[in-house]
């Protein structure tokens, strides 16, 4: 479709919104995008629906079909609640409705209420703002067939977004996800039943709080551990977000007294004041949480994504300096701590195991398959990890976790859970304390049992039609004309999960991926043991490049030279494909 059949698509798609049941203020919004004469916002509105991908339904918020909107909203609701009645006939259908601090997230959840409410629906929904994972959580508790959770994660101020759960209390897998698309994409305005049944809508309080933060608390390992550093210096902040109580309440539940706030991003916010990216990803949203830390002389920094499942931390080096630790190291650490404190406990049953997302480091499995623990390995996103869980129900879940600052310690969610993640990593600090170590040395003691990697993720950012299409032909380029080497080591290995087919290059040998279901990533294994990875966001209009290098690191004091030495090679990895 060329740019002028797109544009009469979308005249016509955005014209259809001047009619029938939408408000008149939606209906003046349209109205000014078809009048302005840049008809860039007016295209980017409508040229497409919004669609589940990684983390379900997210956009900007404004009228049209590709933002997230009232009526995108209840057609996403109104399209789950047909597919819920069809897939179970017959029987009582509950749902979970929880939402973030983001602008508009309560209308859109009572708006969701409503319409589940409409559809003979029992709908539980939270009194306010929680963190996704008890969301999760309370899915399963209750029974639930389905959950919603309206919230774009760490995504800008501009954006909301809506996560759908199936009954195990993790995101849409295939068939369901498709399925419920195509019964959305049946949806037509005047189908939406907006006004609710009052009687169908009980709202959730603190008594599912208590429940959940006590089955966090079964997570412990090293309760001696923490009775003895009960006053460990805990810098904790929320991001203007969820976590702001729920995080504090749990770390005190586990026995710590000592938990530093930033009295600013305790402030629930949608426009996330103090911070221009609300991502504990990002180094910029941990600076005042780190400032606090040095003027306290803190033992750890922790941070949490505005709707709870994300944990950024930071740690002083052997410099003294405060350093985040990325997330796969963040990983990695959970991972050693919990499968050697089990393995101490005697927890350990001899078929147990640990997922990790594919572009998530290598060195995550080594650990694991070095003590006897199984690792597999899912696609990018939670709902996979889960899905392996769904698929082994027989087996030990120890633990899983992706490179992007997300871990999940206990199998009572289904999807990445801050906190937790939260209240084990300051027990993992208090264990380390206890050996006059900090979170710092067990990195490093990791390294030289298991081996030195270091990791890296850069993007570029496209955003709209144009955007997306030029992310479609760099995938296109990167299938078709793959390089021979990248930094002076040659190509070995490509992995190519659109086809789920491994190939040699030099030999042009095949082998199948052992996935169930296709995904747009493609991976590049060279001769010097380096990974890379690519893929574009399913959530953000952005395409992802994931560098992992590896080395040999003999003995602590060699640390910082292996780092150096690792880092020039992704600098020249990144410089051979003339990404910089």
């Amino acid at each position: 479709m060329n740019k002028s059949e797109i544009l009469e698509s979308v005249i016509e798609k955005a014209n259809s919104w001047l009619e029938g049941s939408y408000d008149e203020a939606t209906k003046n919004a349209v109205k000014s995008l078809l009048e302005q004469d840049d008809q860039t916002n007016l295209i980017d509105s409508f040229y497409k629906d919004l669609e589940f991908g990684t983390g379900g339904l997210r956009g900007k918020m404004g009228p049209g079909t590709n933002r997230m909107n009232i009526y995108t909203v209840g057609a996403a609701t109104q399209g789950l609640a047909n597919y819920l009645n069809k897939s179970f006939p017959g029987e009582e259908i509950s749902i979970c409705i929880g939402y973030d601090c983001r602008n508009n997230s309560k209308l859109y959840s009572d708006t969701v209420a409503n319409i589940f409410s409409a559809n003979g629906i029992k709908a539980y929904i939270f009194d306010d703002l929680r963190p996704t994972p008890e969301m999760s959580f309370a899915i399963r508790h209750l029974g639930c067939k389905s959950g919603v959770i309206i919230t774009a994660s760490h995504n800008p101020k501009e954006y909301n977004g809506y996560k759908a759960y199936w009954e195990d209390g993790s995101q849409l897998v295939p068939p369901h996800d498709k399925n419920v698309i195509a019964e959305v994409k049946a949806v037509k305005v005047e189908d939406i039943k907006f006004k609710g049944n009052p009687d169908l809508i009980e709202v959730l309080g603190e008594d599912m709080d208590k429940l959940y933060l006590d089955t966090v608390k079964t997570l412990t390992l090293s309760p001696e551990a923490i009775k003895n550093q009960k006053n460990l210096k805990i810098v904790f902040t929320p991001l203007h977000g969820t976590t702001v109580k729920l995080v504090p309440d749990s770390l005190a539940n586990f026995g710590f007294e000592n938990v530093i706030h930033i009295p600013e991003q305790d402030v629930v916010d949608g426009n996330f004041p103090t911070v221009w990216s609300a991502n504990p990803e990002e180094p910029e949203a941990l600076k005042m949480a780190v400032d606090k830390a040095e003027e306290v002389n803190a033992d750890l920094v922790m941070a949490c994504d505005p709707d709870g499942d994300r944990l950024g931390i930071s740690v002083k080096n052997d410099k003294g300096e405060w350093e985040i630790i990325n997330g796969n190291q963040t990983a990695l650490i959970f991972t050693y701590y919990l499968i050697k404190r089990k393995k101490e406990l005697g927890l350990l049953t001899g078929n147990d195991y640990v997922v990790k997302t594919i572009v998530t480091t290598e060195l995550f499995k080594d650990v694991a398959e070095k003590n006897n623990v199984q690792c597999f390995d899912a696609y990018t996103g939670f709902k996979w990890i889960a899905d392996v869980m769904r698929k082994n129900p027989e087996k030990n879940y120890v633990g899983g976790g992706e490179e992007s600052f997300g871990y999940m310690p206990g199998d009572f969610t289904r999807d990445k859970d801050a906190v937790s993640a939260c209240s084990v990593m300051a027990e993992i600090a208090a264990w380390a304390k206890d050996q006059n170590k900090n979170l710092f040395d067990i990195l490093k003691e990791i390294y030289i049992e298991y081996g030195f990697s270091k990791e890296k993720m850069i993007y570029i950012v496209r955003e709209g039609l144009q955007g997306s299409q030029e992310i479609s032909q760099m995938m296109h380029d990167y299938r078709h004309n793959t390089p021979k080497e990248i930094n002076g080591s040659k190509m070995i290995l490509v992995k190519d999960y659109t086809t789920r087919k491994a190939t040699n290059p030099i030999t042009g040998e095949t082998t199948d991926l052992d996935f169930e279901t296709t995904a747009d990533v493609l991976q590049f294994y060279l001769e010097d043991g380096t990974k890379i990875s690519v893929r574009p966001s399913g959530t953000e209009p952005k395409i992802k490049f994931y560098f992992e290098v590896r080395e040999t690191l003999g003995c602590v004091t060699e640390f910082y030279a292996t780092e150096e030495k690792a880092n020039k090679k992704i600098e020249g990895i990144i410089n051979s494909l003339k990404l910089n």
